[in-house]
């Protein structure tokens, strides 16, 4: 049975923790308001693209487009977003569990990947998976420069016919709580049609609606790929401090249910003793 001392070290072991734990709770949460800062000053430009996109539908030949061009599909191109570190509860092993189920309704085409994180990556690394890239450490400092470079990959596999679809695997926040696993195809682009019944934007082109289509829908799967991976680091960052949080409020609960249990094993040495000097005391 463990002494008073063995306790009390228990006890400062655990206050250690407790105080790592809650100030990577407060890192994480204000990293999280800089990442949402940055996916809500995003969606204003991406929701305005595909308007403009929308209204070049309508009035151009889409089929046109390398990028539009749908094709039986053999070969695809995974896209998996990780993390590159852990202390997130369940968020790296939610994208990778998906992986897998991916990669088990996919087993009769042949599949390469593309490892975005450091956790996938080493987790894909030793298995049967041919990656073909790898982009580790750049949500520290993410920047429209790392989506662009993926984006240009995953382009030039599709248009050289190396790939014949590629498909994104990462977490999306929704709220501080609560992260959507999804999966979504982004090449080859889907057909941009309006909605029914809405009103085109009657918008004067200076070139000609094609040469616009062709130099927009590069630059559309750019910030698709950017919002992406700025959902996906929000989404860690919120799932960090969720798992932080907890982790803090568990130590607090062990701290006190130690040292109520030093209180009752101190209590039981010092009711031994009176007993042993009473008992010694009755002999004499």
């Amino acid at each position: 049975m463990a002494n008073v001392l063995d306790i009390r070290r228990r006890i400062r072991s655990v206050k250690n923790t407790q105080q790592i734990t809650r100030a990577m709770k407060m890192v994480a949460a204000a990293r999280l308001r800089r990442a949402q800062d940055r996916v809500f000053n995003a969606r204003p430009y991406a929701n305005q693209m595909l308007a403009l996109l929308g209204s070049l539908a309508a009035r151009t030949e889409q089929r046109a487009h390398p990028l539009l061009a749908e094709r039986p599909v053999e070969k695809v191109l995974l896209v998996l977003v990780t993390g590159d570190k852990g202390l997130c509860g369940a968020f790296n092993t939610n994208l990778i569990r998906a992986a897998q189920d991916y990669l088990t309704e996919h087993r009769d085409h042949k599949v390469s990947m593309m490892a975005v994180g450091r956790k996938g990556r080493d987790f894909y690394r030793k298995r049967p998976v041919e990656i073909i890239a790898d982009y580790v450490n750049i949500f520290t400092r993410l920047q429209f420069s790392h989506a662009r470079e993926i984006a240009e990959r995953i382009i030039g596999l599709y248009t050289r016919r190396e790939v014949d679809a590629v498909d994104f695997i990462y977490n999306e926040s929704k709220t501080v709580l609560t992260q959507r696993l999804t999966v979504e195809r982004y090449l080859p682009i889907r057909p941009v049609k309006p909605i029914e019944g809405e009103a085109l934007v009657d918008y004067i082109y200076e070139e000609p609606a094609a040469e616009i289509f062709r130099r927009l829908l590069p630059r559309y799967v750019e910030i698709q790929v950017y919002r992406a991976l700025l959902e996906s680091a929000a989404a860690e960052f919120a799932a960090r401090m969720t798992a932080m949080d907890a982790a803090t409020n568990n130590a607090g609960e062990m701290i006190d249910s130690l040292t109520l249990h030093m209180n009752r094993v101190r209590q039981a040495a010092i009711t031994r003793e009176i007993i042993e000097i009473v008992s010694g005391a009755a002999a004499q």
